[in-house]
């Protein structure tokens, strides 16, 4: 023990040191704050959906609950069901084995409900777009009230999401039923073929 106790006085610290405080990171968190006791009066519940993603926006999703960015103290917290949250956080096109799932699971979260769309993918459909395997950006499956594009999008973006998620204008959004929208279809395999340019392997 002692032997290692002078080691370790010898060498010292060996750690880095922290990073310096991000002023604009904290500036948004209270911000955030703000808007999430006035409209809520309590913690935000995000339940975060992957939809199809790649998982490079999962990455930085968790990034938000790390201790830099520690989401939790500006009164952000994902939970399990989407019975218990207040917004669905959707990533990646929509895949079609996802699509039933997707909106399930919209059905199941209480109203008022948010829903933001988090990287290109999920904003536009990204390079998959409509094909007999996606369903292209989430709008086409349910609606969003918000879109943070980015591939993927920052930590730091997702926060500025919320909080244009959380503006006072959204609070009576007009919601389209879901019998309302139109199915996505996906295009004939012989459209697809023709526009890859590829033939049939012999």
């Amino acid at each position: 023990m002692f032997r290692i106790l002078k080691q370790s006085l010898r060498t010292g610290l060996l750690t880095e040191p922290a990073p310096p405080a991000d002023r604009e990171l904290d500036a948004l968190g209270i911000e955030l704050r703000r808007r999430i006791d006035a409209r809520l009066g309590r913690s935000l519940a995000l339940r975060q959906v992957d939809a199809g993603s790649c998982n490079g926006c999962e990455l930085e999703i968790h990034a938000l609950n790390n201790a830099y960015y520690d989401v939790e103290r500006f009164g952000v917290h994902f939970v399990a069901s989407p019975r218990h949250a207040d917004a669905l956080l959707v990533t990646g096109p929509v895949a079609r084995h996802m699509e039933a799932a997707l909106r399930r699971t919209w059905l199941a979260t209480p109203s008022p409900k948010l829903v933001i769309a988090a990287g290109t993918c999920a904003c536009t459909g990204g390079e998959f777009g409509v094909s007999y395997a996606s369903c292209g950006a989430v709008e086409n499956v349910i609606p969003v009230d918000v879109k943070i594009a980015g591939c993927p999008p920052m930590p730091v973006d997702l926060l500025r999401g919320l909080l244009a998620a959380l503006l006072p204008e959204r609070r009576h959004a007009p919601r389209v039923p879901l019998r309302a929208r139109q199915p996505v279809v996906p295009a004939p395999i012989d459209q697809i073929e023709a526009e890859l340019g590829s033939e049939q392997p012999r």
